[in-house]
């Protein structure tokens, strides 16, 4: 039977131990939810001081040049795009997940019209996450087109001629079930549908290989296992054989072929660069460079491999525990047992109490999260596993104060029943 004593020898023998240095990490906190919010590197803080008061500070707007402010998005853009399988130059960091996702269904949208007019779907999983399934509602309502949601077992049977595009997640934020991009972005062109890929749950958490899966275009977070910080910028990439055929729909100014040429009519840069829009904010951008080198930080030593060799360990681990040491307290486990179908977090259900046992992990210092069920699914209890930080000793003494508030019923307690405006 394994002991605590077992999970401190795996943290010494852990080649990945000393990238926790980079970061912030409060004393008594066990930190699992690095799949919703990073945490803070090490850093981030001096560097934006930096940008704070000597780039703006001191050289104020000459900094857009002496800082190179105005190559932030494709400085870090190309940094981004080592951890996913895309080249320098085609992915950009720039807006929000929900506005970059806009920009992409609109792109093949109209890719779809002039290539296969008759395709009128668009095509996604009914658990995938809310805001990516309203911005298709959006789009489809503009286009008047229909947006069609089915079960994830469902999908490569449901892609037929009437399909446009193909837009899923490529881990379920509420199950942690990984999709294989490979085979279902085949399975898209095979007949005759483009694949969009949502990355938010993935890029710095397991191997992601756009260019090698031949998808059409992709979007992602900054601010979960990249570390960007709270609002951090997402990031864009589009395959290089689409990037020049149409606008995409925000033609903001930075997009523009030569933005300081201040022409009234716009001419669309090459390639990523037209997926900008507006202004970047560079002191997010500043931060998520931050966050996305201490993911970087891993390739000398074996890079996205090795955090997905040890991403599965920590997630099995917890798997094992929760199972031999919270037996009989009604726990069920939703995340897939199959390393090839789980993502970096592991969802368990509970019929009762679901966000009150949250609340009382927290108040003991273990911060996972709570996502609410409909009628088809269940309440979620979350836990994310990033690697970077995460250590096989935190997993196990995790289990321990689950176990506690499960046998001692301390989740019943009023103030742990009390829902919080963000659960």
């Amino acid at each position: 039977m394994l002991t605590r004593q077992d999970c401190e020898a795996r943290d010494r023998a852990d080649p990945l131990a000393p990238l926790r240095e980079q970061f912030v990490l409060p004393e008594g906190v066990i930190y699992l939810d690095g799949n919703s919010l990073g945490v803070l590197p090490r850093a981030t803080p001096a560097r934006i001081r930096e940008v704070v008061e000597c780039e703006w500070g001191q050289d104020l707007i000459r900094s857009w040049n002496t800082a190179g402010w105005i190559h932030l998005p494709h400085r870090v853009g190309a940094k981004i795009a080592r951890l996913v399988g895309a080249e320098a130059g085609e992915l950009t960091a720039a807006d929000s997940t929900s506005v970059n996702l806009y920009k992409v269904l609109v792109a093949a949208s109209r890719l779809a019209q002039a290539d296969a007019p008759e395709r009128r779907v668009i095509l996604s999983e009914r658990s995938n996450f809310p805001t990516d399934l309203y911005i298709a509602q959006s789009v489809a309502q503009e286009l008047g087109w229909a947006l069609e949601l089915v079960e994830a077992d469902e999908i490569e049977a449901r892609l037929g001629p009437d399909v446009a595009v193909l837009m899923l997640t490529h881990v379920n934020y509420r199950t942690g079930r990984m999709h294989d991009m490979a085979v279902l972005t085949r399975r898209a062109h095979e007949t005759g549908a483009l694949a969009i890929w949502d990355l938010a749950h993935s890029a710095g958490a397991v191997p992601v290989d756009l260019k090698g899966c031949d998808a059409d275009f992709a979007i992602g977070c900054g601010y979960k296992y990249l570390n960007g910080g709270p609002g951090a910028p997402a990031f864009v990439w589009v395959h290089p054989r689409h990037a020049d055929r149409f606008w995409q729909p925000l033609a903001g100014w930075m997009g523009h072929a030569s933005p300081f040429e201040f022409t009234p009519d716009y001419k669309p840069a090459a390639g990523i660069a037209r997926y900008l829009c507006g202004t970047p904010p560079i002191l997010s951008m500043a931060a998520l460079e931050c966050g996305v080198d201490t993911v970087l930080a891993a390739e000398p030593l074996g890079g996205m491999a090795a955090l997905r060799e040890k991403s599965l360990a920590l997630t099995q681990l917890f798997m094992d525990l929760v199972e031999e040491r919270c037996a009989g307290h009604g726990l069920a486990l939703v995340s897939p047992r199959e390393d090839a179908l789980r993502g970096s977090q592991v969802c368990l259900t509970r019929e009762e109490g679901g966000y009150a046992i949250v609340q009382a992990l927290i108040a003991r210092g273990v911060i996972g999260d709570f996502r609410a069920g409909d009628a088809r699914m269940p309440d979620i209890l979350r836990f994310g596993f990033t690697p970077l930080y995460c250590r096989h000793v935190d997993v196990w003494d995790a289990v321990e104060h689950l176990r506690a508030v499960l046998e001692s019923g301390e989740w019943r307690r009023p103030e742990f029943n009390q829902r919080h405006a963000v659960t």
